[in-house]
């Protein structure tokens, strides 16, 4: 029998009504000859409870006890939907992240899964047993309970699905897959069939907060078919896949935002080959992930360094420059926050040129005037205030053809009922 894993959000197990919801979705999976690993997180918004519960006592809590207090919400969630499961006459067994064999590295809050030991699964597996597995939490080398950050049950399970070389992986979540933009914002937008690894990676890392990124690299990496749908819904979704076959034809696939951005400039910075080494070495030994970067140089002497990071580690970040002001030498600093970036994403950037023409273009013509430019081979990406970023998303998903069509399997394009 094929292993399949299915992962389920906060959303999808945020109430007892919807618990047996999943246990029925399970059933109906077993019923099939699969063998089933389940993984879910933490039930609706009780991780935001123990957040605030942890920020009433400390103002800065030790990582180490947070990641002991988070761990406990996906335990209650796998808990109870292991009891449903037995309730509909299937053998179940939950497992917390260490009882699961995953193992992290020593970083609190952060974590990253180094290996997994799949005997405890698989024994269970053998004994006709389904495996609820807690998401988000591990266990480092020196036994202290770690988490992956917000979002990590998405890396669970994939981790999980490569280890136990699933069939599929399938994440179940409160939207029916990929769309091409956010539909809050677009409601044209619409739900792709397929999507390759890459671009949900681009779309990932950018804003769109139906994948977390770690999740997609670990699929990438480890081949795993995804697949996005919903739980609330049942109805085809979106596989995530090696290679796209549907709209090649397309430029851009998908219009992705972030409204969590911050700018920092340092200024006056000594124009040495050493100079960006060091400030940034700064930046990752406290954990702040740079994205953004441009440099001017103004003379042989001096240079200027801007660079855009989460708005919520804006001010961590400039602190640890500061502390840090006399050895980088650099004259001031300017923090601007309140920004968004918005990214045009799609594998057809490769070959057909005019896709940077056509942004700028648009932006330019909405009047949203760019701040920073970032691109790659499948994604351009601009920072912007944050205040036009509807605007920019919109303007842009119009101005390359995203509007209002579908893909059928022959490739030709179709009005979409929902949209007319």
């Amino acid at each position: 029998m094929s292993i399949v894993v299915q992962k389920f959000g906060g959303t999808s197990v945020g109430s007892i009504e919807r618990i047996r919801a999943v246990a029925e979705i399970v059933a109906k999976t077993a019923a099939k000859g699969h063998q089933c690993v389940v993984v879910v997180s933490a039930m609706g918004k009780s991780t935001d409870q123990l957040v605030a519960m942890a920020k009433e006592i400390s103002e800065n809590p030790s990582p180490r006890e947070m990641d002991m207090l988070l761990t406990t919400g996906e335990q209650v969630s796998i808990a109870l939907l292991s009891m449903a499961l037995q309730e509909k006459g299937l053998k179940a067994r939950s497992m917390t992240g260490w009882q699961a064999g995953i193992e992290t590295d020593h970083v609190h809050g952060k974590a990253m899964v180094r290996h997994v030991n799949t005997d405890a699964i698989l024994n269970c597996l053998n004994r006709g047993e389904v495996v609820v597995v807690a998401g988000f939490q591990g266990l480092s080398p020196n036994s202290e309970i770690t988490t992956l950050g917000r979002g990590g049950s998405d890396t669970t399970a994939v981790v999980l699905a490569a280890a136990l070389k699933a069939e599929y992986c399938e994440i179940y979540t409160d939207v029916t897959g990929v769309f091409t933009a956010d539909p809050r914002i677009v409601p044209s937008a619409r739900k792709m069939e397929e999507i390759s690894y890459e671009e949900m990676l681009e779309l990932a890392h950018l804003g769109a907060g139906v994948l977390h990124p770690r999740s997609v690299e670990a699929a990438l990496i480890n081949q795993v078919d995804l697949i996005v749908r919903s739980s609330f819904v049942d109805e085809p979704g979106t596989w995530v896949k090696e290679e796209s076959t549907m709209e090649q034809e397309l430029n851009v696939r998908g219009i992705a935002h972030d409204l969590n951005v911050a700018r920092i400039k340092v200024l006056g910075l000594p124009n040495h080959e050493h100079t960006l080494t060091r400030l940034f070495s700064l930046l990752a030994d406290a954990h702040i992930n740079v994205d953004i970067i441009v440099q001017s140089e103004h003379d042989q002497e001096t240079i200027d360094v801007a660079f855009s990071v989460a708005e919520n580690e804006g001010a961590e970040a400039e602190r640890v420059l500061q502390s840090a002001k006399e050895e980088l030498n650099f004259v001031k600093i300017l923090a601007e926050s309140g920004l968004a970036k918005v990214s045009a994403v799609g594998v057809g950037m490769m070959t057909k040129p005019g896709v940077a023409a056509k942004m700028f273009s648009c932006l330019s013509e909405a009047g949203v005037r760019v701040k920073m430019v970032s691109t790659s081979e499948i994604k351009i990406s601009c920072v912007i205030d944050r205040e036009l970023a509807k605007t920019a998303v919109q303007r842009l998903h119009t101005a390359f053809g995203l509007d209002g069509h579908k893909e059928t399997a022959s490739g030709k394009k179709e009005l979409n009922p929902s949209v007319v």
